[in-house]
């Protein structure tokens, strides 16, 4: 019998053979054992796929969730300044209002009052005295400012539309006329108006007087 022909008989009878015979199937499995993994073996293997497949899956989500968030976060930031940027144009437009009569003076400081007592969880006292003896304005008159008390502290605060040069001093005299009559030295001088003559500037300078374009823009009370 040929090489080939006894390779063709094994095909063709084994099979029957290794279910007939329980220790020749034993052995041929022992004896190929090497070749192939067993069944705990590939299970094994099986379950650190899944493991891997699960621990790739995780870690994408986080790097999705993440990016997610910044994504968020960033939009947020770009959302809140251009909504910043908007309402400033937005009292920019009023103080023009105001400065030609279309809207009141009053709406406009209680606009700017609000952003500072929201901004700072303070409240912006508007006081209302008369100076009879025309300290502020050379003559009795009545003198009108904001005052804000915070942590025992007292901040004088000018709320307008526009403010000049003589604006800048008039105000500086108001807060004296204020420090003296109730006896009580502010810590800050503070203008807010989105209209500031530039002759005014280096008055308040000089005068130790705060200066903002708006009510956002002043950091901390």
């Amino acid at each position: 019998m040929t090489t080939e022909s006894l390779r063709e008989t094994l095909r063709r009878e084994l099979p029957d053979w290794l279910r007939q015979d329980p220790e020749l199937r034993a052995y041929i499995l022992d004896l190929t054992r090497k070749e192939y993994a067993n069944r705990e073996e590939t299970q094994d293997r099986f379950y650190e796929l899944l493991t891997e497949l699960r621990r790739d899956r995780e870690d994408q989500n986080r790097k999705w969730d993440k990016n997610q968030a910044e994504m968020s976060k960033e939009f947020k930031q770009l959302y809140d300044a251009l909504k910043t940027q908007a309402t400033k144009q937005e009292r920019g437009i009023g103080a023009l209002g105001s400065r030609w009569g279309l809207q009141s003076e009053k709406a406009f400081r209680d606009a700017l009052a609000g952003i500072l007592e929201q901004s700072f969880g303070v409240e912006v006292i508007n006081v209302n005295e008369y100076d009879d003896e025309g300290v502020v304005f050379g003559r009795p008159d009545q003198v009108e400012l904001d005052v804000i008390i915070k942590n025992g502290l007292l901040i004088i605060c000018e709320l307008k539309s526009s403010i000049d040069k003589a604006g800048m001093y008039s105000f500086e005299r108001k807060a004296r006329f204020y420090e003296q009559r109730h006896q009580r030295q502010a810590s800050r001088l503070i203008v807010i108006s989105p209209m500031i003559d530039a002759r005014a500037r280096p008055v308040a300078e000089r005068l130790g007087i705060e200066t903002y374009g708006d009510s956002i823009d002043v950091e901390t009370l």
